[in-house]
């Protein structure tokens, strides 16, 4: 079997337990591109108790034909101040996106690490040097003011 109808077969198992699971996990929001089953998106919710909490985020996965054999390429589309995403391109620094990668992830617990990463930033390998330098600096409180600010300007649902 090749890889393209092998990674194709495995994104539609993952797209049928999204549709089975969907009350399952409330936080995460996987949609599949209706013309194209190797892109997709995600909505995920800011974790409680961070500054990102109360904002909706939403992801782009781009999936290689290799895949599950290599990582999706995920990239914020909602602006976000975190030390692991780039502020401009949304690009994330999580490892199992890189070198840590295995087959037994799927784009739902993708989602889950992201939404981890969100809660336990790793400041000591910054996207946004900004966002990494006030944490190691030991300003946490003006981190969650900044985050706080880019949660409400770009991920709250807008009031009617």
């Amino acid at each position: 079997m090749d890889a393209v109808v092998a990674s194709r077969a495995r994104l539609f198992k993952e797209y049928k337990e999204v549709q089975r699971e969907k009350s399952a996990d409330p936080d995460i929001q996987l949609v599949c591109d209706d013309s194209n089953i190797f892109k997709w998106t995600a909505l995920i919710k800011g974790p409680s108790e961070t500054p990102f909490e109360g904002g909706v985020f939403q992801l782009a996965f781009s999936v290689p034909e290799q895949y599950p054999l290599q990582p999706p390429q995920v990239r914020f589309l909602t602006k976000i101040f975190h030390p692991n995403v780039h502020f401009k391109t949304g690009e994330i620094c999580l490892d199992i996106l890189k070198n840590a990668w295995s087959p037994a992830w799927t784009l739902q617990s993708v989602c889950r690490a992201i939404i981890a990463l969100m809660a336990h930033p790793e400041p000591d390998s910054p996207l946004n040097c900004d966002s990494g330098n006030l944490l190691r600096s030991g300003d946490v409180r003006g981190y969650q003011s900044m985050a706080r600010m880019y949660t409400r300007l770009a991920a709250m649902p807008k009031k009617g």
